[in-house]
This record gives structure tokens, sequence and C-alpha cells, in this order.
């Protein structure tokens, strides 16, 4: 299917989608990601258009004190439900051996965006290894160190945890000096942080479309 054949039929269902979300609907929102999954739309067209889009929303309803946290919540589970639905196809892909380790920082309790990191890069024949919201340090280090990965990306959603990404990120270069990392997550959308990668094997990937061309240059 063309992506813009995709995208028009996301449009056409994202407004019942986001308002079944909201209201806590969760069987109207399975069955909708049921008829896309039915029409072929693609995977990816799924994740980004509907679950990111949305989630991103969501977020951003919950940061102006639009929603209430209950509703955020009930948000997320619904989203994760629907996720699971595709993983099917996601863990049908070939894999090639590489591994990404994907976790959010201690006090990061939003984990949607890590997850759907994961997704992506099972998705392209990786081994994507989540850890979680709210994951030590030392937890980290240690899985690190167990499955030695090609890459550990870190998901922030609020910018509040900023200090805590910057020392988890500079504890895993120290112990791990040419370990790749990426940094990503809805804090840095929308250009509202200047981040500035801490050295040259830190890079901010702000996108799934990103991440794709990431995967794409190191697979």
């Amino acid at each position: 299917m063309k992506q813009s054949d995709s995208n028009e039929l996301i449009d056409k269902v994202y407004v019942n989608y986001f308002n079944a979300l909201l209201s806590g609907q969760r069987q109207a929102c399975l069955a909708i990601v049921e008829e896309l999954m039915g029409h072929g739309v693609p995977l990816k067209s799924i994740y980004l258009s509907l679950f990111e889009r949305s989630m991103y929303a969501v977020g951003e309803l919950w940061e102006s004190n639009s929603i209430s946290v209950a509703v955020e919540h009930i948000a997320t589970a619904i989203t994760e439900n629907a996720m699971n639905l595709l993983h099917p196809m996601i863990f049908a892909s070939e894999h090639s051996g590489r591994k990404a380790v994907i976790s959010c920082v201690a006090n990061e309790y939003h984990q949607i965006g890590g997850k759907m990191v994961a997704d992506i890069f099972e998705l392209h024949g990786w081994d994507g290894y989540f850890l979680g919201a709210n994951t030590p340090v030392k937890d980290l280090l240690h899985l690190v160190g167990e499955k030695k990965p090609d890459v550990v990306c870190f998901s922030l959603t609020l910018i509040s945890n900023l200090g805590v990404l910057l020392d988890h990120v500079d504890t895993l270069s120290c112990r791990f000096p040419k370990m790749p990392i990426i940094v990503g997550g809805q804090a840095f959308v929308g250009g509202e942080t200047a981040f500035v990668p801490p050295s040259s094997s830190v890079q901010l990937v702000v996108s799934l479309d990103a991440l794709e061309n990431f995967i794409d240059q190191n697979s």
C-alpha cells in the first residue's frame, strides 16, 4: 500500500480512535487497529500516525492539566494492548544478530516510547531488549555487560528528568567508552529543549523515522 493511501486511511479514523482512547474505550480502539491491519496499512504507519501521534497528544493534554493522570494511564494501557496486536508481525522478522538495549531512566515512568523503539528494532531484525520504566542504572549496566549490544537507547518523556538522563549517559560511557548511545523521546520533540550530546558516541534521535534511518545505516 502506498504511504499516501495509508495516511489517508489513518486520518479518516484518527479522531474516532483518539476520542475512544481518551474515554477509555479499549475495544473500540482495538477494533480500529484491526480494521487498519485488515486494509493492509503497514505496521510502521500505524505506529507513527496512530500510536505515536495519539500518545504525544495525550502527553500534551496531561502536561497542560487538561486530563487526569488516570486518563493518561488508561490511554497508555490501551495503546500497549493495541501494540500487542501487531507483535506477531513484528517478531516474524528474520533476525540479523544485532542487538539494542532500550531503557527509561530512573524516575521516568512513561514507557510507551521505549516500547515503540524496541518494536521498531525487532521489526528490522534486531533483538530489542526493553528494560521498562524507572530502570536503575546499575541494572542497565549489568544487562549491557551481559548482552553486549550494538547500541543503547534512552527514552525520555519528561524534561524534568534530563539531569538523570545525563548522569546515566555519563555512567554508561565511563563503563563502556565505545558504546553508541541514542537519546530520544517526547521531551525532545518540537525543539523545546536544546540538547547537546555530551560526546561523539551520543546521538539525538527525535522520531521513529529518524530511528529507522539509524537502523538502516547500522545494519
